[in-house]
């Protein structure tokens, strides 16, 4: 997901240190924001140029070009044309004869260089994909299909990679970053290339890039295994930025939700509609259209944690979910057959577009496999494992013991289908709850409902889970806590 805007290059204020109760630093980003906004009054939002064929000598003019995105409809040839020049730029910074002096534009240049990087892998890739799929169709170029077959390797995921992990490891910003959170000095780490802003901020935002690119790969617990070394809060570098916070607690929450660890995905989600609510005010132009078409995305996502794990929302996003997806969002809730569609009409509403690892093949099309139908398939077994759970739940809770039998008929199912729904609606309600502390695959084992039970031969014993009541009330303390 990438939330296309015009580069603001400018240095950003000195980062503050407030406490992290107050609404201070939540001012001081919608500031940052503010600024960043004020500095494009007037400019020409030109967001589809073409790079120019003949690439600037001027290193100080490459940086700068490698921040602008490309035209949407740009031709293959400029796609490959583009793919080459970015090789040759982290070439030339990679692999030179010691660091590379120079004065970068600014740190949030460093982000739009690796998030256009990534838009256009993940668009090629997507693009290749698709032709690849419909080679048989009369409206494929074949001229288009040759030069593809001839270039395999180009916007591979490998090569992609690895830049990323290059430009972390030449800047050392994880040692740095896990210095500072272990209070250290992150100084005694930097080297000789890590001191430098150049090295330091693509170093730092590669780390997003990676989490981006393996969420597209569908490796979702590698994704947020790579930012281990990143606060996530309001004082994080990337919290300076508005795409690159967009996009971070975006991919971050989505993994989540495709681990089944909804409670974390929703604390994302809320984190950063929360923050765009209280920022729109300051959005305009293109700017604008693309953080709302991203907002309902979340908004998509919300709804999807919600039905799998229904929890209490902030008053804002729960006002605005209803007014988004009112109906829906209901049928959602009941489950059923009938709420299917609606599942799968979200997803791919609202999911990252999906590459696949490996260049797709020509010579035998029928073996290609669409990654976002891939991934669509299954997410939708684990809504039909689900889909009764709602309606098992509402029942549930009328009463402290129920025959098995009693309730199959109630249901219109047999006792040992009941059963099996019984089993797999007590494993999905206990989930990993991260507390704050440690990587984001961390956590501890909690039972996420609000009500509990347990089998004794055809009886069901049901019971109030302090637990989840206790999961509850650390959401909204948390949520308070962070705004």
């Amino acid at each position: 997901m990438s939330v296309r805007q015009a580069p603001a290059y400018q240095q950003p204020p000195a980062q503050r240190e407030p406490n992290d109760d107050s609404d201070v630093e939540e001012e001081a980003l919608a500031s940052t924001y503010r600024e960043q906004v004020t500095y494009q009054d007037g400019a020409d939002y030109d967001l589809d140029r073409v790079p120019s064929a003949n690439a600037p000598q001027d290193l100080q003019a490459q940086l700068v070009q490698a921040a602008q995105p490309l035209e949407y409809q740009a031709t293959i040839e400029t796609k490959i044309s583009s793919y080459d020049q970015y090789c040759n730029l982290f070439h030339f910074i990679l692999n030179s004869e010691g660091p590379v002096d120079i004065d970068v534009p600014s740190n949030f240049w460093a982000w739009d260089v690796i998030d256009e990087f990534i838009y256009q892998f993940n668009a090629f890739c997507a693009y290749r994909q698709k032709v690849a799929l419909q080679q048989s169709s009369t409206q494929v170029n074949e001229d288009e299909v040759a030069i593809l077959r001839e270039n395999p390797s180009t916007w591979g995921c490998y090569s992609v990679l690895n830049v990323l992990y290059s430009l972390i490891q030449r800047s050392q910003i994880s040692e740095q970053l896990a210095a500072t959170k272990r209070g250290e000095d992150p100084g005694a780490y930097k080297g000789e290339y890590g001191g430098r802003p150049l090295y330091q901020m693509l170093g730092y935002f590669s780390i997003l890039g990676l989490l981006r690119v393996h969420c597209l790969l569908g490796d979702f617990s590698l994704a947020l295994k790579t930012i281990d070394d990143i606060e996530l809060n309001k004082r994080a570098m990337f919290a300076r930025v508005m795409a690159a916070n967009f996009s971070t607690y975006y991919h971050v929450g989505f993994s989540y939700m495709m681990m089944h660890r909804y409670a974390d995905a929703l604390r994302n989600f809320n984190h950063i509609l929360v923050y765009v609510s209280r920022t729109k005010n300051f959005q305009k132009n293109q700017q604008y259209d693309s953080i709302t078409k991203k907002n309902d995305q979340m908004y998509a996502l919300v709804a999807i944690c919600v039905a799998f794990h229904p929890t209490r929302l902030d008053d804002t996003i729960h006002t605005a979910l209803r007014e988004k997806y009112g109906e829906q969002f209901t049928r959602m809730q009941r489950g059923g057959p009938e709420a299917l569609p609606i599942f799968e009409e979200l997803f791919r509403v609202a999911c990252p577009r999906f590459i696949s690892p490996t260049p797709p093949d020509f010579d035998n099309p029928s073996a290609n496999i669409d990654p976002v139908e891939h991934h669509l398939a299954i997410f939708m077994e684990e809504v039909k494992t689900n889909m009764f759970a709602p309606t098992v739940r509402s029942y549930l809770k009328l009463y402290t013991t129920m025959d098995l039998t009693k309730l199959a008929g109630f249901l219109e199912v047999d006792s040992e289908t009941l059963r099996g729904w019984l089993l797999v609606n007590k494993q999905r309600s206990r989930q990993i709850r991260h507390s704050g502390e440690g990587g984001l695959l961390e956590g501890e084992m909690v039972n996420s409902g609000d009500l509990d039970y347990a089998m004794e031969g055809d009886l069901i014993h049901v019971s109030e889970a302090k637990v989840g009541r206790k999961l509850v009330d650390w959401y909204l303390r948390n949520l308070a806590r962070t705004y």
